[in-house]
């Protein structure tokens, strides 16, 4: 009987996990479960003390796929002054954790100002998979009034285009930043800001987000795309407390 309740907890917890692939030739080492998988769920973890007094943590989140199983643990590296003082513009580094405790991705923001009215105050991000090697950036395009992204790969070669809603959107209760083909005839997947209920949005800056893309895109491109997500939370919906 004991022993009957010992494999079915075991299994139980196998079950709050996506189990990765061995080695797929051409894959960055712990990016293989990513090329089985069309859409992720990014869900920000509340801090209590960030909730209660508005003392700015850091960013911590998990990637799950859609049956709910935890893919990936990501959690932002800065210091205390920068997030007090910076606020949503702070650099930082997020680093993403497999299921292992195995860093695979290596998110990378450096500091710039914001503001959609000057072309020099442009947000961009590097993502690396493995830590050390570069697979693509986020850089944003200067538009007044809608949020444009460029997504490229190592060599800067752009990719993808990102687009966001007209500005305004900020009280909807679903964002979506529409993922383009670069002559912006296909849209092949999203970004969606999703809603996580009236207390939470009022109190905490913490959110919840939806990412969609086509089941055979460069697996760095979907690791790119994660990345990506990182920096719209930061960029819109990232508040000071």
């Amino acid at each position: 009987m004991g022993s009957e309740i010992t494999v079915s907890l075991q299994f139980d917890n196998m079950n709050m996990y996506a189990v990765p692939s061995p080695g797929i030739p051409g894959c960055p080492p712990g990016l293989e479960y990513l090329t089985q998988v069309d859409q992720l769920l990014v869900k920000q973890k509340v801090e209590l003390v960030e909730a209660l007094v508005g003392f700015e943590s850091n960013n911590k989140y998990e990637v799950r796929n859609s049956m709910g199983q935890n893919v990936f643990y990501a959690v932002e590296e800065n210091d205390c002054l920068s997030r007090q003082c910076c606020g949503p513009m702070r650099s930082f580094t997020i680093h993403v954790l497999d299921n292992f405790g195995q860093e695979v991705i290596t998110i990378t923001r450096p500091l710039k100002c914001m503001s959609c009215f000057f072309p020099c105050c442009l947000q961009e991000l590097e993502v690396q998979a493995p830590p050390g090697n570069t697979v693509g950036y986020v850089i944003q395009q200067w538009h007044p009034f809608s949020p444009k992204f460029i997504v490229t790969n190592e060599h800067c070669d752009p990719v993808l285009k990102i687009h966001g809603p007209f500005c305004g959107w900020s009280c909807l209760p679903d964002v979506d930043f529409e993922i383009l083909t670069m002559d912006e005839v296909s849209k092949i997947g999203k970004i969606s800001k999703q809603w996580t209920g009236l207390l939470r949005e009022a109190f905490t800056d913490s959110d919840n987000f939806g990412i969609q893309f086509p089941m055979d895109l460069d697996v760095r491109m979907k690791a790119v795309m994660i990345g990506a997500c990182f920096l719209i939370d930061f960029m819109f919906f990232e508040t000071t407390n």
